[in-house]
């Protein structure tokens, strides 16, 4: 079969599976079995694929029929410009995620910044990356993240200190930034999302507890003893949580909070600042 008949196929295949981007995802995993660009694909899509591309083609369709996620198959994620290895057990990073990583490394210059709940280090290191701080770390309870983490870092030519722990359990020194976006889905929620998140994404980096809040109740209350006067506390939100996660903020002597939205119009980030009182 030629490179085009197989696009074909397993086009086909993902739409019988009731996968949304169907060609665009039959696209992707074609390319990364050729090793084509899009531009090859269009010159020599009419050669014929050989054999052993095609089983590796029709094996990584068949993962995908079953909702494995497509950023696992090929193991590679943009966010903010710059690719990411992703692997089963540790969160694919999102596109929303990208607005908060912009609104540090925006404010990032000689500052120093904490990023907690760091998984493939996206944040973490988009910040060192793209802004001019004068310190990054980060910090994970998953081992098997942080050891991804720290590969993105390598691939990106970042420069970001870790800690292995949890929240700031194994975390040094104080911070002008300290940014997070920690699991914040309701645990009764989970069963009702996407198969590619609720059966193959980690549990652990998803479920928020009861009422979600949980991980937003320790840090709130334990980054003032990490933030340096006027230092700022920088979150994604689910999008029913901004009021809840301000008025957290609030109680524990925050200032200038502040509930950001997303491209959608969904409440997304919250800011505050601590005085130091």
């Amino acid at each position: 079969m030629t490179y085009l008949q197989m696009l074909e196929e397993g086009c086909g295949r993902l739409l019988e599976a009731s996968i949304e981007e169907a060609r665009q995802d039959a696209t992707l995993l074609l390319l990364e079995v050729s090793g084509f660009s899009r531009a090859d694909l269009f010159l020599e899509g009419q050669e014929q694929m050989p054999a052993e591309k095609e089983e590796d083609f029709r094996r990584l369709l068949a993962r995908r029929v079953q909702h494995e996620p497509l950023q696992y198959l090929i193991g590679e994620q943009d966010f903010c410009g710059l690719p990411f290895s992703v692997r089963k057990g540790v969160l694919i990073p999102r596109p929303e995620t990208e607005l908060l990583a912009e609104a540090v490394f925006r404010s990032s210059e000689g500052k120093k910044v904490l990023d907690l709940c760091t998984g493939s280090g996206c944040i973490a290191i988009t910040v060192a990356r793209l802004g001019k701080p004068a310190l990054v770390a980060a910090s994970d309870l998953s081992a098997d993240a942080l050891k991804l983490a720290q590969e993105n870092a390598a691939k990106n030519n970042a420069e970001v200190t870790f800690f292995c722990g949890d929240l700031f359990a194994s975390v040094c020194g104080r911070y002008d930034i300290i940014v997070s976006n920690p699991p914040y889905i309701r645990s009764d929620v989970i069963a009702t999302l996407m198969p590619e998140v609720r059966e193959y994404e980690p549990r652990l980096a998803l479920d928020g507890s009861e009422d979600g809040l949980v991980f937003y109740r320790r840090i709130v209350n334990e980054a003032p003893d990490y933030l340096e006067q006027n230092g700022r506390l920088m979150f994604e939100i689910g999008h029913d949580q901004g009021k809840a996660v301000a008025e957290l903020m609030r109680q524990r002597g925050f200032e200038d909070i502040e509930v950001r939205k997303d491209y959608a119009g969904l409440d997304r980030m919250v800011f505050g600042v601590w005085s130091g009182k």
